[in-house]
């Protein structure tokens, strides 16, 4: 069961971490390395900003082991428009520029959307439509974050469903804590840690987000979970991905 649950953070290079999550004088080179044997997935935010080339993907893929998954967000040119319609060469630029390369280890991808960007169901629908299904024969997983409580509505969860998609479930005061429930992905980003807590959250809280991770994956042996401690306290994000690890 815990196989289909992958946890972790947002990225792994975080000067805080170091002395911290990273044993001391640990080399930076080899923080990925140590980071996908003690978590088991990773949301890579500097896609977000930055165009990387395919031999980064195949590093990154060398540099961890067999099981570890990574998370990609979309580059927000294909994301921060006034029109997602408009994404299409945005949207072939990024999925075409070495991503393949992750092989096994490519996880969903999340297409972050402006948090004052509000739902519209006709230009959502145009932005789905234009999301590729398959690279080079691999199936892909689309993930749309929507910062906006209008997407809070059934229509949206309608148009996620006709195009296979799913949504991010955020635990944030910022942003919307949107259902997924009717994909079989389940994507989670847990924004509340504190740093009076060794663990970020509350023992008893983590547990419960792994009781309903358990719950979710045991429902259908199709059913994944990705799970990602970001924001927050960052500095205690490993603690508790490494503890929610232990729970499920």
């Amino acid at each position: 069961m815990s196989e289909r649950i992958y946890v972790g953070v947002g990225g792994w290079t975080y000067e805080p971490w170091r002395d911290n999550f990273y044993p001391k004088g640990l080399p930076q080179a080899q923080e990925l390395h140590y980071a996908s044997r003690h978590l088991t997935a990773i949301e890579v935010n500097g896609t977000f900003y930055s165009t990387f080339k395919p031999p980064t993907f195949a590093k990154w893929r060398d540099e961890t082991p067999d099981g570890f998954m990574f998370s990609l967000k979309a580059h927000r040119f294909a994301t921060h428009r006034r029109e997602l319609a408009t994404a299409g060469e945005s949207i072939e630029r990024f999925t075409q520029s070495g991503l393949v390369e992750l092989g096994d280890k490519l996880g969903p991808i999340v297409w972050q959307f402006m948090p004052t960007k509000q739902f519209d169901a006709g230009d959502v629908e145009a932005f789905l439509k234009l999301l590729p299904r398959e690279l080079k024969g691999r199936p892909l997983r689309h993930v749309l974050d929507a910062r906006h409580p209008s997407f809070a509505t059934e229509e949206y969860l309608d148009l996620l469903a006709k195009y296979d998609c799913t949504t991010v479930y955020a635990d944030s005061e910022k942003y919307p804590a949107i259902p997924h429930a009717r994909s079989p992905l389940a994507y989670l980003r847990l924004m509340r840690t504190v740093s009076e807590e060794a663990t970020g959250y509350q023992s008893e809280a983590l547990e419960r987000w792994a009781q309903g991770a358990r719950e979710w994956v045991a429902q259908d042996a199709k059913n994944e979970a990705f799970v990602f401690f970001i924001s927050g306290a960052k500095e205690r994000a490993p603690a508790a991905a490494q503890a929610f690890l232990k729970m499920v």
